[in-house]
């Protein structure tokens, strides 16, 4: 094996993972920039471009960055997927010992990377999550920022994060190993990261910067879709091995509540009845129908956790744990 393979096949200090959708303006200096901070601390590297699809020269770019640099690699998606394919993908790739991810539009500085890599190599850090304390976003996205990872760190349990989806992120390599990321859950890493048993998540105050390129590609829609995503991820974390523990309760409370409540309108019929006071039909009280829906969503609600627990029963996964040595 010659000089060049062995150290092609040595594991890099770092692997920097940087997913990107049209910005072939800032390639270029973001790649000599990072080149210039993995020389000046001795690291040795890799960078991985993930090209989501970009309509732009960027892949011409991304190319002619890795014929220049043998560090650099690419990879190309035939269309525009989004962050969080692009991340999976860049994740699976990525052999450094410490797998730094960053944004391509120059907001996330390379400088940040050395305290990151030592946050996790010295301090014991699974994962190191960026938080922008200043940013130079507008307030109709700062604002919501802020709701939104306030709700996180609410759900996740992640008290320590002020910046869930800051793209500047630190990690062992066998964290990002254990994860998948999907649809657009790139915004709750750290808490994919919990749920796979990496409990040591650490934050760091990093730089931002004003974007000098192009304009952001997310919108507001990111905000509704994240809340969703979040609701998603609490459940399948909590329930999805026992969906019988969330369905079958909330059914039978509510077939208990619904029968106690059509017993209710029929023994206040027979009062009356027995009474001598005035009655009507059960049929004609709007409560003996509120019963009667409760009962049937309770007992539709119990059967959805029985189909559930057939599912889970059949997953491969059943049985599937993380387990972290063996000795």
């Amino acid at each position: 094996m010659t000089e060049t393979s062995d150290k092609h096949q040595q594991q890099p200090d770092i692997s920097v993972v940087v997913p990107l959708y049209n910005e072939e303006e800032s390639l270029p200096e973001l790649e000599e920039w990072i080149a210039r901070v993995m020389k000046d601390n001795g690291f040795t590297y890799e960078v991985i471009f993930v090209n989501d699809g970009s309509t732009d020269r960027s892949w011409e770019v991304i190319s002619n960055l890795c014929k220049k640099n043998g560090n650099n690699h690419g990879i190309c998606f035939r269309r525009n997927y989004g962050k969080s394919p692009a991340l999976n993908t860049g994740f699976e790739a990525a052999r450094g010992k410490v797998v730094i991810t960053m944004d391509a539009d120059l907001q996330d500085s390379p400088d940040e990377i050395p305290e990151l890599y030592r946050m996790i190599t010295q301090d014991g850090y699974d994962l190191v999550s960026g938080y922008k304390q200043k940013r130079y976003d507008p307030l109709s996205k700062t604002i919501p920022t802020k709701l939104f990872n306030a709700t996180a760190r609410k759900v996740s349990g992640i008290k320590n994060l002020h910046d869930f989806n800051c793209g500047l992120k630190a990690y062992r390599n066998a964290v990002v190993k254990h994860i998948e990321v999907y649809g657009d859950m790139h915004r709750y890493i750290p808490y994919l990261a919990k749920l796979a048993g990496f409990n040591r998540i650490g934050e760091k105050v990093v730089q931002h910067q004003a974007r000098k390129y192009g304009k952001t590609k997310f919108g507001l829609d990111r905000f509704v879709n994240g809340y969703l995503d979040l609701a998603t991820l609490w459940f399948t974390g909590k329930f999805g091995g026992k969906p019988m523990h969330f369905f079958g309760l909330l059914g039978s409370l509510m077939f208990i509540i619904g029968f106690i409540s059509a017993a209710a309108v029929g023994a206040l019929k027979l009062y009356h009845m027995y009474s001598g006071a005035k009655y009507s039909l059960v049929t004609d009280s709007p409560y003996f129908y509120i019963s009667l829906t409760t009962m049937i969503i309770g007992c539709q609600l119990f059967l959805a956790g029985f189909i559930g627990e057939l599912v889970a029963r059949n997953s491969s996964r059943r049985n599937h744990y993380e387990i972290e040595e063996r000795i």
